[in-house]
């Protein structure tokens, strides 16, 4: 009788412990049905949207010169200062041209003397010219012989070829002179453009040499406008032309746009003065690095600086405008989805019901999509989806 009794106790547990399992398995189940998914949604604006080509750009002086030296000597004086507005032909700089001046009056020296002998060479002349007719006259009377006139002859034509020798040498004595004179000119360095001093490699008693290579004393550059070399990579490159309206901003301002107009395209990649493939001594190895480096071409355009706030090597993220389109219903490129060959949406509309909508594509630079047709301003459209949220549990649960 107790052993009945205790199997019975058994069942009894046994049965309760599978009908809270099945209990709770319907609370799950019933309570998983309940969950809501956790959109991310996006507005679809109107607004203007922009078709662009993104490149980093470089900002450079629209005109720079390394003024240098092509003299030899101590640096006497600087006459200029880091960051001051020169003029054209304005003093740089003097060189100690002591050299140069004594260079110069031997060469005037030398040409004075030829020029002397010359005028002696002539008087000469004129005296052989007059002893030569007189014998032309008494040789016609048989009043001289004819070796008097021979030499007479061969007086004149010599003095005459020597004062040709000496014409010569005055020539070449006047270009001494001449390259004396510019190399005089050469101690004094002048700035060949109106602009900025932007740098003084060289210090006053400094000595240079310019025997081998022409040494800088000074840099200048025109800040007035500046141009930017905007590296364009080979993708987009076919895409763009000359004329073309370009916009940019710098790490220091980047809500002010530049706006400009493309003026050029380098024909070359950027690549060309270092790419040693180029060269008629590269070997293969080096032509397959060069084919696996990215090959970029320069845009140039130029920018008004009046304020100078542009600064040489400042750095410039650059849009170049390929299209622009007004009014446009943009939303994120990270909502088109493509089925069964065709681009669509979800839409969420007020009541959190979500339908999938077919729309065209206009523009789509992988940031934002143009839509012209299938989708208007103001509708929600899903992004992506979080984790779901659990909504109120059943009444008694």
């Amino acid at each position: 009788m107790e052993l009945r009794r205790t199997s019975g106790r058994r069942w009894i547990i046994i049965i309760l412990l599978i009908v809270a399992v099945v209990g709770l398995f319907g609370w799950f189940s019933l309570h998983k049905v309940q969950q809501k998914p956790n959109y991310i949604t996006a507005l679809a604006e109107q607004r203007d949207l922009q078709q662009t080509v993104l490149a980093d750009g470089k900002i450079t002086a629209s005109k720079q010169v390394s003024v240098g030296a092509q003299a030899s000597g101590q640096i006497k004086s600087l006459q200029v200062t880091l960051g001051q507005q020169i003029k054209q032909g304005q003093l740089i700089a003097e060189i100690d041209n002591l050299t140069q001046q004594n260079e110069l009056r031997n060469a005037q020296a030398a040409l004075k003397n030829i020029q002397a002998q010359r005028a002696a060479k002539q008087a000469i002349l004129a005296n052989y010219n007059a002893a030569f007719l007189r014998q032309k006259a008494m040789l016609a009377k048989n009043l001289t012989a004819k070796a008097d006139y021979d030499a007479a002859l061969a007086n004149l034509n010599s003095t005459q070829a020597d004062i040709h020798a000496l014409d010569a040498q005055i020539v070449q004595s006047q270009i001494q002179v001449d390259t004396a004179q510019v190399n005089l000119g050469y101690s004094q360095i002048l700035s060949p453009i109106d602009g900025t001093v932007v740098s003084i490699p060289v210090e006053e008693g400094q000595t240079v040499n310019a025997v081998q290579s022409a040494p800088t004393i000074v840099k200048v550059a025109n800040l007035n406008t500046m141009t930017v070399k905007a590296q364009i990579s080979e993708a987009d490159v076919v895409n763009v032309r000359p004329g073309m309206q370009v916009w940019f901003t710098i790490l220091g301002q980047p809500n002010k746009r530049y706006s400009a107009t493309l003026r050029a395209i380098e024909p070359a990649p950027d690549s060309i003065n270092t790419d040693s493939s180029l060269s008629a001594s590269s070997g293969s190895s080096a032509s397959a690095s060069s084919s696996s480096e990215a090959i970029y071409y320069y845009g140039l355009f130029d920018i008004a600086n009046p304020q100078h706030t542009l600064r040489i090597s400042m750095t410039a993220e650059v849009h170049i405008v390929l299209g622009d389109h007004p009014n446009a219903i943009v939303i994120p490129s990270t909502a088109l989805d493509a089925v069964n060959g065709k681009t669509s949406v979800q839409v969420v509309d007020n009541q959190q019901q979500v339908a999938r909508r077919e729309v065209t594509v206009g523009i789509n630079n992988n940031i934002e999509a143009q839509i012209t047709a299938g989708l208007k301003a103001g509708e929600r459209v899903i992004i992506s989806q979080g984790a779901a949220s659990d909504a109120t549990p059943p009444a008694g649960m």
